[in-house]
């Protein structure tokens, strides 16, 4: 039976597992090696990084501590560059993670090992799916949540995941999206059960999936379209600011956001026109801007659009992103709180995660469109195990497959109950 701790490590050495082993075999073999020559290995190097990366394996050993994250990236990251100096990078790596972690006989695994790819890991957003996800693991026997995905939004390094996973035979993925094309060629074939949250692939590849579980992403442009519209009535200058520009999620609530404005329909094809004098309403130049989800270059693309456009009438994110750097973006509305407080420029932006709220009651923001993440990775794992079990699927639309998760609106009127339980 494993203990409190040793289960939590054993989240952390199973993201790098996949990647690094290439069969069983192989984890008996070096986990039965003697952590000693990890030791031995790194000191013949006689160098400083060696040193360093001992020194801090070390640490974790005699504290029993668990590494974060931030702390396994940072350490891979040595990790790299000594293997520039030593071809047996492979072994050491292992034998860090068995070191800090347990022995082999000691890991349960699961008849079922359910992938959560997010578009990337430093995201509080994709933190609550997480959660979601290793709540329904608890719920379900024999499955696993294994959540990972790239450190940072980077839309190579997710692919290459997804493929690694493949390779592995994990059981089933689900991904969201951070290129919808490229990861819909990376399925491609795969035979294994694949999903998307909270991204979804483009129409014309909705065949490479069973299922969509999320937000309906069109919705959450309209929301923020309707409620900019409420506060500025007479129209004006918006400026939208996105995610990545091959973000299906994102294209299609940019899409929401014109469209509602303009008057028209969905037409289907995202991102829609930009607009252009349509009810009074025109987009800012140099708008729409792209983040890449780079949340410190979110809150500078913010200001430096305040700075430009001096009477701007509404800024209008599709994600949380400058929220997402609290002290920045406190910095930014604090700058302009003149015209923020007095409604000359609007802010309404999407999600609405603890710090945001505190944003909206602050007065910081107007306005929060919020998903459902914590649904989105606890519902995935369901589908998922239904897929595998053979039952058939309920879907919100069945023309697309997609299974929603919910939509909260939420002003300052409304901020004590906009929240779903």
């Amino acid at each position: 039976m494993l203990t409190g701790n040793q289960s939590k490590s054993l989240d952390h050495y199973r993201q790098y597992k996949i990647l690094i082993l290439n069969d069983a075999a192989s984890i008996h073999t070096l986990f039965q090696e003697p952590v000693d020559e990890l030791e031995t290995a790194l000191e013949k190097q006689q160098s400083n990084l060696a040193h360093e990366i001992y020194t801090t394996i070390s640490d974790f050993k005699s504290k029993e501590g668990i590494p974060t994250n931030i702390q396994i990236k940072e350490l891979q990251n040595k990790l790299n560059k000594f293997n520039r100096r030593k071809k047996n990078m492979k072994k050491i790596l292992v034998l860090l993670f068995a070191s800090l972690f347990v022995s082999i006989s000691s890991i349960a695994s699961a008849d079922l090992v359910f992938a959560l790819v997010p578009k990337a890991m430093n995201n509080p957003f994709f933190d609550l799916a997480r959660d979601g996800c290793k709540q329904a693991e608890s719920e379900i026997d024999g499955v696993e949540c294994l959540y990972i995905g790239p450190g940072e939004h980077t839309e190579q390094e997710q692919v290459q995941i997804v493929q690694d996973l493949i390779s592995k035979g994990v059981d089933g993925i689900a991904v969201a999206s951070s290129n919808a094309p490229a990861m819909a060629k990376a399925v491609e074939g795969s035979g294994i059960p694949v999903i998307t949250w909270d991204s979804d692939f483009l129409g014309e590849d909705y065949g490479l999936r069973e299922a969509y579980v999320g937000t309906k992403n069109y919705d959450i442009g309209v929301n923020l379209a309707e409620i900019t519209m409420m506060l500025k009535p007479n129209g004006g200058t918006i400026c939208i600011q996105s995610g990545g520009a091959a973000a299906a999620n994102h294209n299609e609530r940019m899409s929401g956001i014109r469209d509602t404005i303009a008057g028209r329909a969905d037409g289907g094809s995202y991102p829609s026109a930009a607009l252009n004098g349509e009810n009074g309403w025109t987009e800012a130049e140099g708008c729409p801007l792209y983040t890449n989800d780079d949340f410190p270059l979110s809150v500078q693309q913010m200001e430096d659009i305040l700075a430009k456009h001096p009477d701007l009438t509404a800024f209008v994110p599709t994600g949380g992103f400058p929220q997402f750097v609290s002290k920045a973006f406190g910095r930014v509305t604090e700058k302009h709180a003149e015209r923020i407080r007095t409604l000359h420029t609007a802010v309404v932006i999407a999600d609405t995660l603890p710090m945001q709220m505190d944003d909206l009651a602050a007065g910081r923001t107007h306005g929060q469109v919020g998903q459902q993440p914590y649904n989105m990775g606890y519902k995935a794992m369901y589908v998922l195990k239904d897929i595998i079990d053979g039952k058939a699927l309920t879907f919100d639309n069945p023309s697309n497959n997609a299974i929603y998760t919910g939509l909260d609106v939420c002003m300052r009127p409304n901020i004590e109950s906009c929240i779903a339980g």
